[in-house]
């Protein structure tokens, strides 16, 4: 099943205040639109993506997506939410099966409810996001409670509500107007739309204190960034290679330490343990223990990725500088970036191998040893 996101923000959000659309508005440094159509964007079982904006914001709409506007199908909606929408379904790409159909004012989308409304649609013509109430509800007028009203059965909507596309086009040129989402449209035609759980924090920006609640909750969500790094140091000695950065390289003299010595690999290690704050590798695996004596260096590199993993961060980039006259490393620079990527399940362009020279100076400059200096990057979303 193809799906196409229709997002739609033509409206002018007046109760948000500010001297713009709440659509354009910026969230933690990022305008409220950029939000929902990325949340669309990063989603895999989402193959176009359709924002309908008002015809007099082609300015703010594409300043406020940049290059990313590239990436969507602009079209101008019309006085109702009714005839935004039904500009978006006119706009949808041939062999496309399915809609999502999302408020823009909703940044806080997850990928967890995008994908319970794309499984429901593989069963049924419509799915919905929403939420059971369970506050007391009262029917009232000015300013008086009048009467209890039963809550029993009753949700909040949230968006995208998804349909199958022939269904609910059939249901929008059926609709006289006036409703108040999409759910209500369908439900006019007489289309089953089933329920799927919500999500507390896709909330619909309206009023200005909806602003610092999507913030507090952007602060909670904040992704841990961590960067750690790594030194290492190993002596020449007798022997005719050195590996560094898995790379066995032709040399006069070999590089001495318990393990193979790589020493490159090592700083990198020691780069990502640090950034999980967890030592070096003296500690993991330490050099009084004489079954790591020549053990090579790639085991030490893959338990520091496997226990980053395990605490929920991916590897983004390692760097690694070798300080050494000789042997030369640029020819072999490559190859070592390869090997290390392979390791550590990296794309190539995420590591990066290169080296320097100590201008003569210090135990390097007198080839009496190699260094290395490495930073890794760890992400939990």
């Amino acid at each position: 099943m193809k799906t196409a996101a229709i997002i739609v923000a033509a409206g002018r959000g007046t109760r948000a205040g500010g001297d713009i659309p709440k659509q354009y508005q910026m969230l933690r440094g990022v305008p409220v639109l950029a939000r929902s159509v990325a949340a669309f964007a990063a989603h895999p079982g989402v193959s176009q993506i359709i924002v309908v904006v008002n015809s007099q914001d082609d300015a703010l709409f594409s300043e406020t997506l940049g290059e990313g506007s590239r990436n969507v199908t602009l079209v101008h909606g019309g006085a109702s939410r009714g005839q935004s929408v039904r500009a978006g379904l006119e706009a949808v790409a041939p062999g496309i099966d399915a809609v999502l159909i999302h408020d823009g004012a909703r940044p806080l989308v997850s990928a967890e409810v995008i994908g319970r409304v794309l499984a429901a649609l593989e069963h049924g013509p419509g799915a919905a996001p929403a939420l059971p109430v369970t506050d007391a509800l009262w029917r009232g007028a000015q300013g008086r409670v009048r009467a209890p009203e039963p809550r029993d059965g009753l949700y909040r909507a949230q968006t995208p509500q998804g349909f199958r596309l022939a269904a609910i086009r059939a249901a929008h040129a059926a609709h006289l107007g006036g409703a108040a989402d999409d759910v209500e449209v369908a439900l006019a035609a007489g289309l089953d739309v089933a329920i799927v759980e919500g999500d507390e924090n896709n909330l619909k920006i309206t009023h200005p204190a909806d602003f610092a609640r999507a913030e507090r909750l952007l602060q909670e969500d904040a992704m841990d960034i961590r960067t750690g790094n790594g030194f290492d140091v190993h002596r020449f000695g007798p022997g005719d290679a050195v590996t560094l950065c898995g790379v066995s390289i032709p040399h006069g003299r070999g590089l001495q330490g318990h393990s193979d010595a790589d020493v490159g690999m090592h700083a990198v290690t020691d780069a990502i343990y640090g950034a999980l704050g967890m030592g070096d590798i003296g500690q993991h695996f330490p050099p009084s223990d004489p079954q790591w004596k020549g053990a090579a260096s790639h085991i030490f590199l893959d338990h520091a990725v496997a226990l980053a993993r395990a605490q929920g961060f991916a590897l983004t980039h390692a760097d690694v500088t070798l300080i050494c006259e000789h042997p030369k490393i640029g020819p072999h620079a490559p190859a070592m970036k390869a090997e290390m990527a392979r390791i550590m399940g990296l794309e190539p362009d995420r590591v990066s191998v290169k080296a320097t020279t100590s201008e003569r100076l210090g135990f390097t400059g007198r080839e009496e040893g190699i260094a290395a200096l490495a930073t890794a990057t760890l992400v939990k979303p």
